[in-house]
């Protein structure tokens, strides 16, 4: 798991931001997936905290027990579990997504 000092923080990419909810990621090493959810929420000039279930004793326990799915990545804006890579690109395509996030 990253040291909230050691999470991504991404340039300023121009937008107008309001009160960003945090981003939790767990995901793993050689996740296609998980690369495409951290590269759209870098795009988007997202922080988020990636949690490696690989790597971390028990944070795949933990993922699955939040999420209810053991497939990574399990993405969380907030308190509210968006689902995986898939889902977070549906919100995007949807307009759904930057309002989640505090982007305005």
């Amino acid at each position: 798991m990253r040291k909230p000092s050691d999470a991504h923080v991404p340039e300023d990419m121009g937008e107008t931001v309001s009160e960003q909810p945090q981003v939790v990621m767990y995901t793993a090493a050689f996740c296609g997936y998980c690369a495409g959810a951290k590269s759209l929420l870098e795009k988007k000039g997202v922080d988020y905290l990636e949690i490696r279930v690989d790597e971390v004793a028990g944070k795949r326990e933990e993922m699955e027990q939040r999420a209810g799915r053991d497939s990574v990545p399990q993405i969380f804006i907030g308190d509210q579990h968006i689902g995986g890579f898939d889902e977070l690109v549906e919100l995007d395509m949807d307009d759904e997504l930057d309002p989640l996030l505090g982007l305005q």
